[in-house]
């Protein structure tokens, strides 16, 4: 499973680089099709639990459409950012996006950080400062 999601993601990222057009992109990498097949037939009654889930909770509906509308956008951002940049910049605004969240789950939630870690997020931190600059200066 591990190495069909590598291979999942980087066919996401050569889509995103090809430059299709965003919804159909997004279309073909999500594969939504597959993916509702593959819920049927590992778990037959996905589709009755979610009914009665519904039937049980007023705002169920509700938020599983923000939930749906806001990963929609998530994945059309990462589409429009990639056509505006390259798919590198995506991965490396993702290493970003995991400092941050380290950084502000430290502060929020006083977790402990261990030296090692400290020493990877600043080494993450210093590498996409480096990979900025040299954008900017060779470009």
């Amino acid at each position: 499973m591990c190495i069909s999601a590598t291979a999942a993601k980087a066919f996401k990222s050569v889509l995103q680089e090809v430059k299709f057009n965003e919804s159909v992109a997004l279309y073909v990498s999500n594969g939504c099709c597959f993916f509702i097949a593959y819920d049927a037939l590992m778990e037959p009654n996905v589709i009755d639990a979610t009914i009665a889930l519904g039937l049980k909770h007023r705002f169920m509906w509700l938020l599983l459409s923000v939930n749906s509308t806001m990963a929609y956008a998530a994945n059309l951002t990462k589409f429009l950012v990639t056509k505006h940049t390259s798919a590198l910049t995506l991965q490396v605004l993702g290493n970003v996006k995991g400092v941050v969240a380290v950084i502000i789950s430290i502060l929020i939630f006083r977790n402990p950080v261990t030296p090692l870690g400290i020493t990877s997020y600043s080494l993450t931190f210093m590498g996409v400062v480096a990979y900025g600059e040299a954008k900017r200066r060779y470009k």
